[in-house]
């Protein structure tokens, strides 16, 4: 009898570890976010369905790949407050070069195209280069630095575009980056472009020197410094990283409406880091991964989707996203308690 107790009460500290072990690697987001989409399935039964779940991946998609970007410089103990403005600039830019080139697709469409997804990728890497420079080398607080970018970038965006939206964008553009194509014939452009970045953000972060870089960088900025790394330009370059992926959404977001939106990343900042952070990438720095930031894509994501289906209205969306940040940070400071 007792040897049936003694392998009950094993069997139940070996359950209780491998649960601990589990949150303290991935946190209760896994958890929380069945609830909430069973939660929602109960409320509205159209959430449950399989065309929904594909729409509420494709949705997502898009944050994912934003949160990615903010991951990078999150990994530092920075954040990047100028982000959503930059994806405004990048895509009245881009629209702008495209619809110059080929206007309402007349003309070499293809160099349109490719001329406009270059001019997003200056305009981005640039931004970020400016935020990098503040940051790393001037010793500005990325705060400051960053909602300086944001006032600099919204007034780029309404100044050149006037304040309207740029239409007659090539189809090309809708047909091969937007909703409308197909890639493999099965999966949707946003969701295949976020999922090449994931795997690229995998590979940095993981098998580079200046991926563990950041991990070190974040974590312990004096050891970075003593132990003789580039610790400047690797920070530099987080920015750069941050904005440039981020310049990539805005294509992506470009492709979607079909227009360059002088507005277009109004509210994407706090997305962003709500997404990195409740996902479980540390505001402290030098922790987090790219299955964080999915796992938080896809909590706003559906937060989002289930509370439109369930016709709450936005502003109080706004307020239930603000408590998602702040439990996200609870939670973090919790799952940092069970790791140690």
């Amino acid at each position: 009898m007792s040897d049936q107790v003694n392998v009950n009460t094993a069997s139940g500290s070996g359950l209780y570890k491998m649960m601990m072990g589990f949150f303290a690697s991935y946190g209760f987001l896994p958890v929380i976010l069945v609830f909430i989409y069973l939660g929602f399935g109960l409320v509205e039964p159209v959430f449950l369905t399989g065309a929904n779940a594909l729409n509420i991946i494709e949705q997502a998609s898009y944050l994912i790949v934003l949160a990615t970007a903010q991951m990078f410089v999150l990994l530092t103990r920075g954040f990047d407050l100028s982000l959503g403005v930059v994806v405004s600039v990048v895509s009245v830019a881009s629209a702008m070069v495209m619809v110059s080139i080929a206007p309402e697709g007349e003309g070499p469409v293809i160099l349109a195209l490719t001329a406009g997804i270059f001019t997003a990728l200056a305009v981005g890497a640039t931004a970020g280069g400016i935020n990098g420079l503040c940051v790393a080398y001037l010793g500005i607080n990325p705060f400051v630095v960053t909602l300086g970018m944001q006032g600099i970038a919204f007034g780029l965006a309404t100044t050149i575009s006037g304040g309207f939206p740029v239409f007659g964008l090539p189809e090309v553009l809708i047909n091969s980056l937007g909703q409308g194509g197909a890639w493999l014939g099965f999966l949707s452009p946003p969701v295949g472009v976020c999922i090449v970045i994931l795997l690229l953000s995998h590979f940095i972060l993981n098998y580079t020197v200046f991926g563990r870089s950041l991990y070190l960088l974040g974590s312990n900025p004096r050891a970075a410094e003593v132990g003789g790394l580039p610790w400047r330009r690797h920070n530099m370059m987080a920015y750069v990283l941050c904005s440039t992926i981020a310049a990539i959404g805005a294509i992506l977001i470009t492709a979607r409406t079909g227009t360059g939106e002088p507005s277009t990343g109004g509210g994407l900042v706090l997305l962003s880091i709500a997404a990195a952070v409740a996902g479980g990438v540390s505001l402290r720095g030098g922790e987090g991964r790219v299955i964080h930031v999915v796992f938080g894509g896809l909590l706003v994501s559906v937060l989002s989707v289930g509370m439109n289906l369930a016709r709450i209205d936005s502003f109080l969306q706004q307020v239930v996203l603000g408590f998602v940040v702040v439990g996200a940070v609870f939670l973090d400071r919790l799952r940092l308690r069970i790791r140690l």
